[in-house]
């Protein structure tokens, strides 16, 4: 079905083959894009300007406020501010509907796209009315991937996108690229999740692809429509890549001509003899429809072998599940859906950037047409991605036939995704075609005995599954007319409601809401450095959601203070409790007071208020998988926070918002405590070398570890020095 090759290879007469003689990697499609967006002068060492940048409304406000306090007049490039994620008021109040104004009144002010809620969700409208063949787009949500239409996408935290917006530069070094081989044809049944799916098993636990680039290549992307192409490369950001880009063909011209950007398109594909690091080889014909159950996208099954071992299978999945839960509240069960041999499911959610696209809600009316969902506990949500979805399905009789199967359509959000919507009674499971199942993801909260899950689908297995009134059923097993109408894009509906005011700068005040609020001062880092650890996680992996929770959390985005109050708070909710109490000892010392608890270390070590900078730090094995959000580095800043110490980070993305938030991400192999301390003497002297000399001090005995990071460019050592990226903006002036 995959098979990984990892050794380069060269690409010649359409193939694959092992002899890499007169190979370049220069005749890559991910080398003709990455070099022409360089503005170093060195292709090792890339400095990248983007073509466009795209946020949604939980992440737009901090970003222009980030900004606007470093000195932005206007904004340079097309900025495309969605409202796809605090469209509900999850809160209540007025305070998401305070934000989307005045991501208005950004538009207008700084001169950006606004896309209303309800409207379309940021990928769609990206992929509709902003990519283009070898354009690369910056996107302040992680699964910004418009690979397929042959533009290199990136999702990052917010602070990156405030780089490009004062006209700085990405930076990175020259990455990996990795060819994903495509052959065969998919069978019937097999949609685009199923794909992407099987790949994300292959490749994530042994970081095949982790901060490479996926550049899709071979014969089998002949057979595969625009949105099934979609479908796959969105979900590769849970691969851990960096980007993707496809090799286009007449099909993406077409997607192109439709929505009236016929100059968006040009033929792109690998040069004779292009050199890539390693390959996915992915055999389509072999494709099965695939699940991943709780708690992650790389925990596959096919559906088949699931119903053929059901009990076993959920077991294990219980044991690991409740091990990651670690909290005695709480039990995870899934055995439990098991009846009569068969699994029984209670929702059914068909949504978002992946889920929602126009061929899979058709496809699933098709399945659906002259059945029921049943009158039980099973519902089926569908969410199409935007309004010209919407309207089409409404036009071609997609819509008639879901609604009267009895499906409940929607408008275009994300919040299944995230946990801001459908979120599931308490032991639910839930099937989705969105793009995680994280542990409480779905909205629940185990901190106060909820607990619910989601396993990933594909929109055709869920559909054959709300037939069969929510037994898990594969779409494999179910005849069905596998026939898509014709899309007819009405891009009137944007035009008539999307505000455009690209290049039209003008004097508007912001419009402030009371629950918007300033980024708090933050200190510079100091001659010595003494962390105190205020949390401790020992997980294989710990993902954004657990270092700030998604869901109702997302609307007190654009308060830093407010937000920060949830930092931890699923994961260890005794977290801000101890990071208030090293902030207020790190805020003595700034005022050149040593507080009674420290005097003994800083005597022993002969330290001052006036050299040493006191922070918490959180010690994780491999944290930041998932979410681009900043949020899960700013609010251990806000909090005090001045370094993490990890095995290793998840995504470079985590990194990136350590470093643009002023805190050290550190590595080590010691396995640090909760209290512990970690007194780090002129750390500003060797940032430079990106290696240091740590004393940790436990229980009244001290012993000396290696610490290290990644080489920081001189960039990143001034933002670390200055204490974030604000205050080296600020500094310039």
């Amino acid at each position: 079905m995959i098979r990984l090759i990892d050794k380069p290879l060269k690409y010649t007469k359409g193939k694959l083959v092992e002899d890499v003689n007169g190979a370049l990697r220069e005749n890559t499609i991910a080398y003709s894009i990455l070099s022409a967006h360089n503005v170093s002068g060195d292709v090792n060492n890339l400095k990248i300007r983007f073509d466009a940048l795209a946020s949604h409304d939980i992440t737009y406000v901090g970003i222009i406020q980030t900004a606007r306090a470093s000195g932005l007049k206007e904004f340079p490039i097309p900025y495309v501010l969605t409202n796809c994620h605090n469209s509900l008021c999850a809160v209540g109040g007025t305070i998401n509907e305070d934000d989307h104004l005045f991501g208005l009144s950004a538009a207008k002010k700084y001169g950006g796209i606004y896309v209303p809620p309800h409207l379309a969700v940021i990928h769609t409208y990206m992929r509709e009315m902003m990519s283009g063949c070898g354009k690369m787009i910056l996107g302040s949500d992680s699964h910004t991937r418009y690979g397929a239409l042959g533009t290199m996408a990136v999702g990052e935290g917010g602070p990156e996108l405030v780089k490009q917006l004062l006209s700085r530069t990405y930076d990175i070094k020259y990455p990996q690229v990795i060819a994903v081989y495509l052959t065969g044809k998919v069978n019937h049944g097999v949609g685009a999740q199923d794909v992407a799916l099987a790949i994300i098993k292959a490749v994530f636990k042994n970081g095949f692809v982790k901060n490479k680039v996926m550049e899709f290549i071979g014969d089998g992307i002949e057979h595969l429509p625009i949105e099934y192409r979609n479908g796959i490369d969105v979900m590769t950001t849970e691969t851990t890549c960096l980007s993707s880009v496809w090799r286009t063909d007449g099909e993406v011209k077409k997607y192109f001509v439709k929505r009236g950007r016929a100059d968006a398109y040009k033929k792109l594909e690998p040069e004779e003899n292009a050199l890539y690091d390693g390959a996915v080889i992915v055999d389509l014909s072999k494709i099965e429809p695939m699940i991943a159950l709780p708690f992650h996208p790389s925990n596959v099954y096919t559906i088949k072998e699931l119903l053929s071992n059901p009990y076993d299978i959920l077991h294990d999945c219980e044991v690991s599940g409740n091990k990651l839960l670690n909290n005695k509240k709480v039990e995870f069960k899934l055995t439990d859906k098991i009846v009569n041999g068969k699994i029984k499911t209670e929702q059914g959610v068909i949504a978002g950037c992946a889920g929602g696209t126009y061929d899979n809600i058709v496809t699933a009316s098709k399945i659906l047409s002259g059945g029921s969902t049943g009158n039980g506990e099973f519902a089926l949500d569908v969410y199409p991605s935007s309004q010209p979805v919407y309207l089409e399905l409404v036009k071609n009789g997609s819509a008639e036939r879901l609604m009267s199967a009895g499906a409940i359509l929607k408008t275009a959000f994300c919040g299944p995704c995230f946990g801001a919507g459908d979120v599931p009674a308490n032991n639910s499971l839930s099937i989705r075609h969105t793009t995680r199942n994280f542990e409480s993801r779905e909205g629940s909260k185990p901190a106060d005995r909820q607990i619910a899950s989601v396993a990933l689908m594909d929109a055709r297995s869920i559909a054959a599954t709300a037939l069969n009134g929510g037994y898990l059923t594969s779409a494999a097993d179910v005849d069905y007319d596998d026939t898509i109408e014709e899309f007819n894009f009405d891009g009137g509906i944007y035009s008539k409601r999307v505000y455009n005011g690209y290049k039209s700068a003008s004097d508007t005040d912001l419009r402030f809401g009371p629950n918007i609020a300033d980024w708090p001062s933050m200190p510079p880092l100091r001659k010595n450095l003494l962390l105190k650890v205020a949390s401790a996680i020992y997980d294989d992996v710990t993902t954004t959601d657990e270092l700030i929770p998604s869901g109702e959390t997302s609307s007190y985005r654009s308060n830093p203070l407010k937000l920060s109050e949830f930092a931890l708070s699923r994961k260890d909710p005794e977290y801000v409790g101890r990071a208030k109490g090293i902030k207020t000892l790190s805020d003595k010392v700034l005022s050149g007071e040593v507080p009674e608890e420290l005097k003994e270390i800083f005597k022993q070590y002969g330290l001052s208020a006036d050299d040493t900078l006191v922070a918490s730090a959180v010690y994780a094995k491999k944290p930041g998988d998932g979410s681009a959000r900043e949020q899960a580095a700013s609010c251990q800043r806000v909090l005090g926070g001045g370094a993490n110490l990890a095995v290793e980070y998840a995504t470079k993305r985590y990194r990136s918002n350590l470093i643009n938030w002023g805190m050290l991400p550190l590595l080590t192999d010691y396995r640090f405590k909760l209290n512990d301390c970690v007194l780090i003497k002129d750390v500003v002297d060797n940032l430079d070398k990106a290696e240091y000399e740590a004393i940790v001090i436990r229980d009244g005995k001290s012993e000396t570890v290696k610490l290290k990071t990644d080489a920081l460019t001189k960039d990143e050592q001034s933002i670390i020095k200055r204490g974030c990226l604000i205050n080296f903006y600020s500094s310039e002036d």
